[in-house]
């Protein structure tokens, strides 16, 4: 630690034989742990740290000291506002892409009519939201007081880091972080039909079951339009860009530059008809073919290709966009292969023309090296090598238009029918759809902004540590989250939501690039099924990243969510309710967390997984996290204990949250801190229960009185202090609570006047 910190250190008196805990100092400012030359990518992200330095006792009565810090981070509001223009784009896109579906039957139109209209209606509801989260100013983190706010609804609760420094006199510097917040959730749409969980199951069954009027398909298929559209607008301009710079190298007459161009172009082409491959765009044309009018199938002309003499093959002719459809009777099945084949024909047309092209100009180069001036009668000499550039570019240009021909044509039929397969979802239960559309997206906007500043804070902890960069890069990145939610009232719902906003972060890759500017905000891209989070370094330390990263490989999260109910409202749930859902979620994510230790011992190199190995029994804490999981007992917070354990030993990121990330987070926290500090710092045994109440009291620290809001800074000294009887206003809620009340107030009383 500095010097500074050791100079206040030095001031404290301490008393070890009346066993007591001493708060060193409070102050402001934040440390650095791999130099100062990350304190301006740290700070561009955490905001308003809070530090307090402690000093204990170790076992062998010396002193150990651990500075505990908490920041809010800004990304709180950046990422929700990336997200919103993110879905405002993507919405936008696939409106216009509605509208341009063509003519359609009287009842496929009125569908399309109605989805427009609801969703045009989203896209303003959601520009609105972007318009006030513009205008959020002060603050960085969202208040639980906050979290029914309609235009807060995409930000997180109570978003903080929560870092513990330890200096021992032992055993080396150590940082352990954990980032608390409240359960991503609804909060301003509720929970009185359930959460995301129960919503989608209920949803995806009725759909199954829908009438005549609508085309099921499933969400695996929806989901796989969806990437095919995507696809097809990211590769259609590369494609053309390529086919562009392979015109600009024959009219340079560079055969190298003409090679390599002719590779990209060749790479992203085959990239594209291999995007067609699924048997649902053969399917989807088929659907939408018997959603249009009635029409007469007129074939157009095949136009005589001027370059059909040079191609070794037959180029197809270019294609015409049809003006009417027919029925599926008089429909081919085999025009779809007929046309989709046909960019690839004409890929392999230009691949033969430059290799002649090539062949031909080699030739004339030693023919024209062994020959003396004046020798060879001009007339005879080939006319590609008398004008080169001219003739390079003719013999190619027509080759590139048909390319792009082709291409057009089967992206125009393939963008139309894909389309109609989004419109059955959508046209199925307006609004109930677009709601459900709605809610996920606050949900896993929530989750994210947690998600993207954990993982910076991660990378920046972790940036001279070799193995966890290679980790990185080679398996991904675990991501634990710790949920003390109960299974019990509005909770069941917003552990449903939270199950389902951290499921959905498997959609989420991390691509490391260098800053150009001071600006080191990350940016989102893609969309919803996929999402690419850009996290930006500075020029020094992008230089120490591993050659893969520093190239763009995407970087995938494992997210898992362990659950335990700790409070009251649990132990009813476990005595008079359901607590299958946190047991179903448990059960999944320990399927999940194994996978990642399998994948893990798998691909890391095995010098690295001996000695990881020697350091590390996790094969015997995932046997007894899975015995814990199974055993089904009761409150059982050795789950908690021993993902977190196994989270730490695989270098992931720590998340604990409950419904507002307060007091059963703010407890779970301190309680894991003590806990190290006792297995892995020798704490003094007999000082785990002080150390503990001393990093829990806030008037020990110096801070806020137990009756002060935290939040909200208001000061309330009258309020009761005893911990032993509930509001009765709340107890009458319930009759079962009541008796409890009663029995246990009785027994209190008894006790305190015998």
């Amino acid at each position: 630690m500095g010097e500074i910190e050791d100079g206040e250190a030095d001031h404290i008196t301490t008393d070890v034989q009346g066993q007591k805990c001493a708060l060193v100092c409070e102050c402001t400012a934040p440390e650095s742990v791999n130099g100062k030359d990350n304190l301006p990518f740290l700070k561009a992200v955490l905001k308003n740290p809070v530090c307090k330095l402690y000093r204990f006792p170790t076992s062998d009565n010396k002193w150990m000291r651990i500075r505990e810090q908490m920041s809010e981070s800004i990304l709180s509001f950046h990422i929700p506002k990336e997200l919103i223009s993110l879905h405002i784009k993507e919405d936008l896109c696939r409106n216009q892409e509605l509208k341009e579906l063509g003519e359609l039957s009287p009842h496929w139109d009125n569908l399309r009519k109605n989805v427009l209209t609801h969703c045009d209606q989203m896209v303003n509801m959601y520009q609105d939201i972007l318009t006030e989260l513009s205008k959020e100013t002060g603050s960085s983190f969202k208040s639980s007081s906050s979290k029914g706010e309609k235009t807060l609804e995409f930000v997180p609760v109570n978003l903080h880091l929560q870092r513990m420094h330890v200096h021992s006199p032992h055993l080396k510097d150590a940082l352990y972080d954990v980032i608390t917040v409240g359960a991503p959730a609804a909060h301003f749409q509720g929970f009185k039909n359930g959460g995301l969980r129960k919503l989608l199951h209920r949803f995806e069954m009725e759909r199954r079951n829908t009438g005549y009027q609508f085309i099921y398909y499933s969400p695996e298929n929806t989901a796989k339009a969806k990437e095919v559209l995507s696809n097809i607008n990211q590769l259609q301009p590369l494609i053309a860009t390529h086919a562009d710079l392979l015109l600009n190298s024959a009219s340079q007459h560079s055969p190298d530059s003409l090679k390599n161009s002719l590779k990209m172009l060749s790479e992203k082409t085959e990239l594209f008809v291999h995007a067609f491959k699924d048997q649902l765009v053969r399917s989807a044309l088929l659907a939408l073919y018997t959603a249009r009018p009635g029409g007469v199938l007129k074939k157009p002309p095949s136009p005589k290709n001027s370059t059909e003499e040079s191609c070794p093959q037959d180029p197809p002719p270019p294609m015409k966009r049809q003006d009417s459809i027919p029925h599926h009777s008089d429909y081919d099945e085999e025009e779809w292969d007929r046309v989709w084949a046909s960019v690839g024909k004409s890929l392999n047309c230009i691949i033969a023309m430059v290799d002649k092209l090539i062949e031909r100009d080699g030739a004339g180069e030693g023919s024209g090296g062994g020959s003396k001036d004046g020798e060879k009668d001009p007339s005879l000499v080939d006319p590609i090598i008398t004008h080169p550039r001219e003739d390079w570019y003719e013999q190619l240009y027509p080759l590139i238009l048909t390319l792009k021909d082709c291409m057009g044509e089967v992206v125009n039929r393939a963008k139309q029918s894909l389309t109609f397969v989004l419109l059955q979802e959508l046209a199925y239960s307006l609004p109930q759809c677009l709601l459900l559309t709605l809610r996920r997206d606050v949900v896993f906007s929530q989750a994210l902004a947690g998600l993207v500043c954990g993982f910076i804070i991660k990378l920046h902890t972790s940036l001279h540590d070799p193995g966890f960069l290679q980790q990185l890069h080679t398996v991904g990145l675990i991501v634990q989250y710790e949920g003390l939610l109960s299974t019990y009232s509005d909770e069941i719902g917003m552990l449903e939501d939270m199950a389902v906003g951290i499921s959905d972060l498997k959609k989420v890759a991390f691509k490391i690039i260098e800053a150009k500017s001071n600006d080191v905000l990350p940016v989102i891209t893609g969309r919803r099924e996929h999402y690419v989070v850009e996290v930006k370094l500075p020029a020094g330390m992008f230089e120490a990243l591993p050659l893969q990263i520093k190239e763009g490989q995407l970087l995938r999260v494992w997210p898992v969510l362990f659950n335990v109910g700790i409070n009251e409202q649990q132990t009813l749930a476990e005595r008079f309710g359901d607590v299958s859902l946190q047991e179903s979620i448990n059960q999944e994510n320990f399927e999940l967390l194994k996978e990642y230790y399998t994948t893990f011992m798998e691909k890391m190199p095995p010098d690295y997984i001996s000695h990881f190995q020697e350091q590390n029994d996790l094969k015997g804490l995932l046997e007894n996290l899975h015995q814990n999981i199974q055993a089904k007992k009761r409150k059982n917070v050795e789950i908690m204990w021993l993902a977190a354990t196994i989270c730490r030993k695989l270098n992931g990121i720590r998340f604990t949250c409950c419904k507002s990330a307060k007091d059963r987070t703010s407890m779970s926290v301190t309680l894991e801190q003590c806990s190290i500090l006792r297995d892995e710092h020798q704490l003094h045994k007999d000082f785990f229960i002080r150390a503990l109440d001393c990093m829990r009291s806030r008037q020990t620290q110096g801070a806020l009185n137990e009756s002060d809001d935290p939040e909200t800074g208001c000061l309330t000294d009258n309020k009761p202090t005893s911990r032993h009887f509930y509001p009765v206003a709340l107890l009458l809620v319930s009759s079962h609570l009541l008796v409890v009340w009663l029995i246990l107030s009785l027994a209190l009383l008894l006790a305190k006047y015998q």
